[in-house]
């Protein structure tokens, strides 16, 4: 993980002051895509909500003990792991799930690295595609997620076959320039998915 830097030095400082506009910045910055990273654990998205809501409360309360050496996204990543390992534990749920967790996050932080790069990844792609036009998001999601042919779309939408085409063009077009920024999250096990849906 990254090591902690001047910007994430002065937040900090900031948090341990209890300033609530330091608190409003962190919960806007990081509450939907740490949801989404619990979830990926417990497979329950109000768990997941509740598991992060929780982490935030507890930063406030305990603001002034803050002790932060890596950056803080990852003293936030690694925070909401820890706290999905126990309460997995502790209701005593998947506890199979929960060996392997521990095995391939707890013992190696590269591991744990490659799930927030996925985790953020994955949030990106999506937000990305929910910001489509409609019509271009209703036939990209048929097409990629669905699996029907152009052919089955135009028939379902009452369009051509050709409009079908320009429109899933189009909505590549403009997923490919959105998700170029985070090209240095993609890891080996997702490149193949990304390929697939982004790919012509």
């Amino acid at each position: 993980m990254h090591k902690l830097n001047a910007d994430s030095k002065f937040l900090i400082n900031r948090l341990r002051r209890g300033e609530e506009a330091a608190y409003e910045l962190l919960f806007k910055e990081y509450y939907q895509v740490l949801t989404v990273f619990a979830r990926r654990y417990l497979n329950d998205l109000e768990a997941a909500k509740e598991v992060v809501q929780d982490l935030f409360v507890s930063l406030y309360e305990k603001r002034e003990q803050l002790d932060i050496n890596s950056s803080l996204k990852s003293y936030l990543f690694r925070s909401t792991h820890n706290r999905c390992i126990n309460q997995l534990n502790a209701q005593k749920i998947r506890h199979k799930y929960v060996e392997y967790a521990n095995y391939n996050t707890d013992i190696r932080d590269n591991s744990l690295e490659d799930e927030v790069n996925r985790t953020e990844l994955e949030h990106h792609l999506y937000k990305a595609i929910s910001e489509l036009p409609p019509k271009c998001r209703s036939i990209f999601k048929m097409n990629r997620f669905e699996g029907l042919s152009n052919g089955e779309i135009a028939e379902r939408m009452n369009l051509s076959k050709r409009t079908v085409e320009t429109q899933i063009s189009k909505a590549l077009r403009i997923l490919r320039g959105k998700m170029e920024p985070y090209t240095s999250l993609i890891i080996p096990g997702l490149f193949i998915e990304i390929i697939r849906l982004l790919g012509s």
